[in-house]
């Protein structure tokens, strides 16, 4: 009788928790993936997007990696004498191939080279960052976004220029190079060969971790998304699936090695920009009578910022923030 009574009370306890079970909609694979994944992103997020603060609100904190970058991006506009503006033809003829050499080292034509490095640069930093800079920081934050993007051009010729004087060519022709040969051997030949090193390996590791989260994660889980909620896709899945069937396309190019991904992005990238920059006129047209004030809006915004994302400085930094992510300047 006792025991009855007991299982009466326990079953008449559980019943509402198994009413929660059923009406509780079952976790899909997509958000158990970035349940697993969250803790470990935050943890880096912690140490390399640690923020120093210049004002008395969150807005105003930056990322001591971006200051990072603005200090060095500064550092390389001064100390070449704004190479960036000086050379800018000089960039272009390159681009072109004028002083292309047939008999000269290297996989990928100056052109291809170009267009692998705009593959990644175009399109999310740009589009999405600008608007989440804006919808942050307001109008003015569209100044500082392209000032730190004039001041990054100085930081990729300096790694460009590194990237090739300390390159291997291999007896093949296959050609071995990167920040992890310029900082061993540029360092090794001021002395500090140890320091070199350690760097090299060290961006080595970072790069990979970089390009899991940073490359590939950000960009499948925009791009997923923006298909998902095009298509209004269901299902608890359809993230992973997309991810799985890019993974498949991204391979068939990169497992070719750089000549194939030039020879795919001269093709790819010059249409994306193309449509890029299409996009950009039509809209700008088809407002046409806004676009004084818009610039009106961008300077005032720049250098007074009141109210908005706290002040100038919060203007600066959202815009500087974004700018590191969309040219990707002294990655």
């Amino acid at each position: 009788m006792i025991n009855r009574r007991l299982l009466g009370t326990f079953m008449a306890g559980l019943l509402p928790l198994l009413g929660l079970a059923q009406n509780e909609e079952p976790k899909g694979l997509d958000q158990r993936i970035n349940e697993t994944v969250q803790p470990i992103t935050e943890m880096v997020e912690k140490i390399v997007f640690y923020p120093i603060n210049f004002g008395e609100t969150d807005a105003t904190a930056l990322p001591i990696v971006v200051i990072v970058l603005l200090l060095g991006a500064t550092f390389f506009t001064l100390y070449f004498g704004f190479v960036q503006f000086r050379n800018f033809k000089l960039a272009i003829d390159t681009v072109r191939g004028k002083y292309s050499d047939p008999n000269e080292s290297g996989e990928v034509s100056h052109f291809q080279a170009l267009t692998a490095a705009l593959s990644g640069t175009v399109g999310l930093g740009n589009i999405a960052g600008v608007a989440v800079a804006i919808s942050l920081g307001g109008p003015g934050a569209t100044f500082w976004m392209v000032t730190a993007g004039l001041l990054g051009m100085a930081s990729k010729f300096t790694e460009c220029t590194l990237g090739v004087k300390y390159r291997d060519i291999g007896p093949d022709g296959t050609v071995y190079g990167g920040p992890m040969y310029y900082l061993s051997r540029g360092l090794a030949g001021k002395g500090y060969a140890g320091l070199g090193r350690i760097l090299a390996v060290l961006f080595a590791i970072m790069c990979i971790g970089g390009s899991f989260g940073g490359g590939n994660m950000f960009q499948a889980n925009q791009a997923a998304q923006q298909f998902i909620d095009m298509f209004n896709i269901q299902g608890g899945s359809s993230g992973l699936i997309f991810g799985l069937i890019l993974a498949v396309m991204v391979a068939l190019v990169i497992i070719g090695g750089i000549k194939r991904i030039g020879l795919v992005t001269e093709r790819v990238v010059p249409f994306m920009c193309g449509v890029y920059v299409l996009a950009a006129l039509v809209i700008i047209f088809a407002n046409l009578g806004q676009v004084p004030d818009a610039f009106g809006k961008i300077f005032n915004g720049a250098f007074t910022g009141q109210g908005i994302a706290g002040g100038i400085v919060g203007v600066l930094v959202k815009g500087f923030r974004r700018a590191a992510l969309s040219h990707e300047a002294g990655l």
